[in-house]
Order: C-alpha cells, then sequence, then structure tokens
C-alpha cells in the first residue's frame, strides 16, 4: 500500500501474527473496528474528519491525535489509553536528536496511531505483520510499537559513546580547535535525546499501572522491559553528557596551555628585543655626536655588542630559570 493521503497504511489483525490490509474506501465505509490498526497523517485535512466521524472518537482525542508539538506521555480514559511516545529520527538527511512523534489510541480493539513524518518504528511493525510475524492483537501490536522505538535507538546512542571515545584520544592525542564544534554538536544531540526519553520512562511506568482486561501479564512484562531499557538509555546519555563536558574542560585546559606558552615565548622575545631596540633607535636620532658615525667599524662594533647584551640577557634568564 502506498502512503499516500491520510491514510499511511491500516491492517486488520488476523490473531496470527499477520494482517490483511485495508485501503481507504473500507475504513470510510466500515464501521467494524474489531482488530484494526489505523496508522494516518496528522498533516492531511482528511485525518481530522475520519477521527472524528468514523472513528468516533472524543474531540479532547482527536485534538491531542493531530496537535503539533507534544511531550510523550499516558493518559487514560474511561474506554482506552491515549499514548504518546517519541523515536529517533532516521530519515535520509535528518538529525537522529530531531525526534519523531507517535500518538497512539488503543481501547482494546483497535490502535489508532498518527504521525507527521516517516517513523522507521511503525513500519518496522508493519514488515513483521507482512511476514506473518507480527503482533496478534492491539496489546501486542502496542508492545511492538513501544519495543520498536526503543530498538531503534540502541544504535544512535551506541554512536554517541563511541564519538566521545573517539574525541577523548583526539584530545589527548591533538587538542585541536577543530573537536570542539564537534564536541558541541554532540552535546546538543544528547541533550536532545534525553529531553524526550525521561518523560518517555514516565509514560511507560504509567501505562504499567494501567489495569485494563486486555493489556494482559506478558504485555506488562514486555512494556516493564522496554520501560527499563529506556531507563538505561537515560543512564548512558546522562553518561555521555558527563564524558563530553569533561572532554571539552580538558579541551579547553590544553588550548588555554597552549595560548600560555605563546603568550610565553612572545613575551621572552619582547624582552630580548626591548634593550635591543632602545640601543638601535637611540643611535638613529639625526643629530650630531651619534658615537662611531665616522668610523668605518662603527656598525660592526654595535653589532657585536647587541650580541653581547642578547648572550647577557639568555643568560640572565636562564639563571632567573625564565627559559
Amino acid at each position: 500500500m502506498n502512503e499516500t493521503g491520510a491514510l499511511v497504511y491500516a491492517y486488520r489483525l488476523d490473531g496470527r501474527g499477520g494482517g490483511v490490509s485495508v485501503d481507504w474506501a473500507e475504513l470510510m465505509s466500515t464501521a467494524d473496528s474489531d482488530g484494526l490498526w489505523v496508522h494516518l497523517d496528522r498533516s492531511h485535512h482528511e485525518t481530522r474528519e475520519w477521527l472524528s466521524r468514523q472513528a468516533a472518537l472524543d474531540p479532547l482525542i482527536v485534538e491531542a491525535l493531530l496537535e503539533e508539538e507534544t511531550r510523550p506521555r499516558c493518559e487514560a480514559f474511561e474506554d482506552g489509553l491515549l499514548i504518546i511516545l517519541r523515536g529517533v529520527n532516521l530519515n535520509p538527511g535528518a538529525d537522529p536528536d530531531d525526534m519523531i512523534a507517535i500518538r497512539i489510541w488503543i481501547d482494546g480493539n483497535r490502535v489508532i496511531s498518527t504521525r507527521a513524518r516517516r517513523l522507521m518504528a511503525a513500519h518496522d511493525t508493519r514488515e513483521r505483520l507482512e511476514a506473518g510475524r507480527g503482533p496478534t492483537d492491539p496489546a501486542e501490536l502496542l508492545v511492538s510499537l513501544a519495543g520498536n522505538l526503543i530498538q531503534r535507538m540502541g544504535p544512535v546512542i551506541d554512536g554517541l559513546e563511541e564519538n566521545v571515545d573517539t574525541l577523548e584520544e583526539e584530545v589527548m592525542l591533538h587538542g585541536s580547535r577543530s573537536i570542539r564544534g564537534r564536541l558541541i554538536e554532540m552535546r546538543q544531540q544528547t541533550i536532545g535525546l534525553r529531553r524526550y526519553l525521561s518523560p518517555q520512562r514516565e509514560a511507560l511506568g504509567r501505562l504499567l499501572n494501567e489495569d485494563r482486561s486486555w493489556l494482559r501479564a506478558r504485555d506488562k512484562s514486555r512494556l516493564r522491559e522496554i520501560a527499563d531499557r529506556t531507563l538505561r538509555y537515560i543512564d548512558d546519555l546522562d553518561n555521555v553528557r558527563e564524558r563530553a563536558a569533561i572532554v571539552q574542560d580538558e579541551l579547553m585546559s590544553r588550548l588555554s596551555e597552549q595560548m600560555n606558552r605563546t603568550m610565553y615565548v612572545l613575551t621572552v622575545v619582547a624582552a630580548v628585543m626591548l634593550p635591543l631596540g632602545f640601543i638601535t633607535g637611540l643611535l638613529g636620532i639625526n643629530v650630531g655626536g651619534i658615537p662611531g658615525s665616522d668610523s668605518p667599524f662603527g656598525f660592526a662594533v654595535v653589532c657585536g655588542a647587541l650580541v653581547v647584551i642578547v648572550v647577557a640577557q639568555v643568560w640572565i634568564f636562564r639563571r632567573l630559570r625564565w627559559i
């Protein structure tokens, strides 16, 4: 099925791990919602109409499924649950920390989800249904979506840990200023991911506490594993952020040390050149009576005197442990 219009795709679960594809015309004409998963594009104008009329959802739920910006949460209603989760953006050219929201309504008989951009976690669940190895009921479908979201985050967080290892090594070996920009970018990604993972852990925890007949013990067991893994990823992100801060401090310390060494060398050079500049400036006064102005050896004598002064200065600086 092509992902066009309001409908991204829809399936009617067969209870054996597979699903029958449902088109838009059938969704508009049937009221049978048993075992139905409808995945919609929330930015399409027909989505609101279908949610309000065919799905007969409460206006508050419709607004939650269509709102622009939202944080992960779980809200309980008398006839179902509203769950909003986030997944990493794995679309080409996108930043993973620009996390994509999936809004889910589940009432035991059906699952309705909406998104604005393509989300690979939902695509993974669809592929498993197509292969006959997917969820058998709406509760398992919810667990599958939540599990795929957290599974897709694993490589991204592992990549951040590898990046901070690489940056630590580069700082120790080179201490280049170019590392600073990469550090800032990595810290921004870490903050962006943690911003949504923390409330997502709370949403999963609240979902675990819901007492619904269709949410069985095995479903809650899997959700608990997902919540624990989310907490583990939050700890990993905190670790990456702390290590990145340490690397940045080390980098700034090394850059400051390099600058201090440069300033020290310039100060020594200036100290050596100061008396030489004073003498040559004094001898360059355009008045009569300059010593040696009429002598053919005057220039050589002055140069020799300058060399002696430099040698004396170097000896004094070494005695004072300045160089």
